[in-house]
């Protein structure tokens, strides 16, 4: 839902006023507080010292540098490149508001209704295979399996976690007589068709984990075998991917796992949704799993909302050292994102390892976290002889990729003398084989790639002077006491406000005030252009005075005044030259003008 006829101002200002500004934008920005405003280093253009300000009494932010500025959802449609009003559904989603609705075809109601009709069903059927756990005799030999991994009672709640009975159609029989149609379980994966007609169970004989959406709604399930006599069969069975069911958008526990994501700093990738359980269980709960599949782009993204670091721990077999390092190349692409990565010792996946050594040792695992770099190092050379030069050849080949894509320069040098020392190799050998590569790649020498940012907006000084920055008072006095621009507009009138563009806002304001509409939102402005909501939004976020900002505003509106009596002194001068050389009438009124402005100049 991106059209903005759907989004009415109401429903905006609503969505605004419960979302935390801070919270949503520390998902994107690594903020510190200070005073009543935090700050960071702006995402939108690249520097070092932090001039991104957020101000979350008023809900607005304001770069310093590049002058962005506005609102939370002017935020996340900058960042993620979408357009204003898909960023208000965005975050009213997230928020769970229900989104407003516009008229809908036939079709549209039908499909909608569809998709309630699904969700229903895996609702009802993690039931079905929690009760058949937890309550009957079917799920005996399921719960003795969860006990067997240390998986208690507690989780078995938490994660609703199933037992789907060893019978060829105890679910499907139990919903067709609840009236569910054979349709709706064969789209939801939960049964199949039987060639001379029926259904019969998908899943039987295994424990089940449902799988939830990022708002905890059942769109899935994984089947895992338990007992020795089912080798023959996949060790886990999962749910085709359905219209609910995308396993590159999903991560198998997010619903649980964001706030602890949030708190802790990062966030702990591990391989399987049985990984996830155990390390849940035992108190580590920032963690997530993707479901089958590679490590994708959406799921990064998606975690770095939640905090800037990535650990991936993985399998320690080949196939799970594989795959993070393609997980590892995934994440790189983002910017920002601090990967590592957790080294299971013992050969052992986080599961095993924590049944064995306890939580407090998996813990000192993860606190011994390889920086993304440094594994990918290790890695490359782990099974290659360094004593032959073609190993290290080959090695140094693999290995260049890895430091070419390096931005920050103070890393990029430390990491060439590090796989210069473990290759054998001449650092300033090694540098000079980089740089020629990158000659190559860029067609031109460069020390190092050119920083990618995330929007082509450039750090630029802004011609700013006393009256600007008197303007720029004058309009928070004005936001935060409205009353206020009578009297502004009484000494100086607002089409001779000498900054074009806050003029534009002065006179936007009047013109809402008027129709007794409330100051609430710097994109209230938006039509007036970019310029018109950055300069609000600077004048909200910009630190105020010790001074009271009423006594500022009178200093700032009595200097405006001043430039403006200036102006009008120089147009009745130049009137009255001009009525003197001509000896036209009015000269001696001129002049009796001239005197009463100059007069009141004397005395601001």
């Amino acid at each position: 839902m991106s059209e903005r006829g759907m989004i009415s101002r109401e429903f905006v200002d609503k969505v605004r006023a419960s979302a935390d500004i801070v919270r949503i934008i520390s998902g994107y920005v690594s903020l510190k507080k200070k005073g009543d405003r935090y700050w960071g280093c702006c995402p939108f253009h690249n520097e070092k010292t932090p001039s991104f300000s957020v101000k979350p009494d008023d809900g607005f932010f304001y770069c310093f540098g590049c002058h962005a500025g506005g609102n939370v959802f002017k935020f996340i449609s900058m960042y993620e490149n979408i357009p204003y009003y898909e960023a208000v559904a965005r975050v009213a989603e997230d928020l769970n508001i229900p989104l407003p609705r516009r008229e809908q075809t036939p079709e549209q109601i039908a499909r909608e209704k569809h998709i309630e009709e699904l969700r229903q069903v895996n609702k009802l059927a993690g039931t079905f295979f929690h009760n058949c756990l937890t309550m009957t005799a079917y799920g005996r030999k399921g719960l003795a399996y969860f006990h067997q991994r240390g998986i208690n009672e507690e989780t078995i709640k938490e994660f609703s976690l199933g037992f789907a009975p060893d019978a060829w159609d105890k679910l499907s029989s139990a919903f067709l007589q609840r009236g569910i149609s054979p349709e709706l379980l064969v789209e939801c994966d939960l049964a199949r068709q039987r060639q001379g007609g029926g259904l019969f169970d998908r899943f039987r004989n295994r424990v089940m984990i449902p799988i939830r959406d990022d708002r905890g709604r059942v769109v899935g399930f994984g089947g895992r075998i338990i007992e020795s006599s089912q080798q023959e069969q996949a060790k886990y069975l999962n749910s085709r991917e359905t219209v609910l069911f995308n396993k590159r958008q999903l991560l198998f526990g997010l619903d649980k796992a964001y706030r602890h994501i949030e708190k802790a700093g990062f966030a702990l990738v591990v391989e399987g949704y049985m990984d996830v359980i155990s390390v849940y269980a035992a108190g580590i709960r920032n963690v997530v799993a993707s479901l089958g599949t590679a490590f994708t782009r959406e799921q990064c993204k998606k975690l770095l909302r939640y905090a800037p670091e990535i650990y991936f721990c993985y399998d320690s077999d080949e196939a799970g050292q594989n795959a993070i390092f393609r997980a590892i190349e995934v994440a790189r692409e983002m910017e920002n994102a601090v990967i590592k990565v957790v080294q299971m010792p013992d050969g052992k996946d986080p599961d095993e390892f924590i049944r064995k050594h306890g939580a407090e040792e998996f813990q000192k695992v993860i606190q011994g976290a390889l920086p993304m770099v440094e594994f990918q190092l290790q890695y490359i050379v782990r099974d290659m002889d360094l004593n032959s030069l073609e190993s290290r050849l080959q090695a140094m080949a693999r290995i260049l990729p890895v430091l070419s894509g390096l931005k920050n320069m103070a890393q990029r040098n430390a990491y060439v003398a590090r796989a210069a020392q473990v290759l054998g190799v001449a650092e300033n050998e090694l540098m000079n084989e980089l740089n020629r590569q990158q000659r190559g790649r860029y067609g031109s020498y460069q020390s190092q790639p050119q920083e990618q940012v995330r929007a082509a907006r450039p750090a630029r000084r802004q011609a700013d002077d006393a009256c600007r920055r008197a303007g720029r008072v004058v309009l928070r006095a004005v936001w935060q006491e409205p009353v206020v621009l009578e009297h502004f507009a009484g000494m100086v009138p607002l089409d001779a406000v000498p900054d074009e563009v806050q003029g534009s806002v002065l006179r936007r304001m009047k013109e809402m005030l008027d129709r007794g509409e409330e100051l609430t939102d710097v994109m209230q402005f938006s039509s007036l252009g970019e310029q018109a909501v950055e300069e609000l939004s600077r004048a909200l976020v910009e630190e105020q005075s010790q001074q009271d900002l009423m006594g500022l505003y009178e200093e700032c509106a009595r200097l405006l005044r001043k430039h403006y009596l200036h102006s009008q002194f120089e147009l009745h001068r130049l009137r009255a030259d001009r009525l003197s050389r001509e000896g036209q009438k009015g000269y001696i009124e001129e002049l009796a003008l001239l005197q009463k402005i100059k007069n009141e100049m004397d005395e601001l």
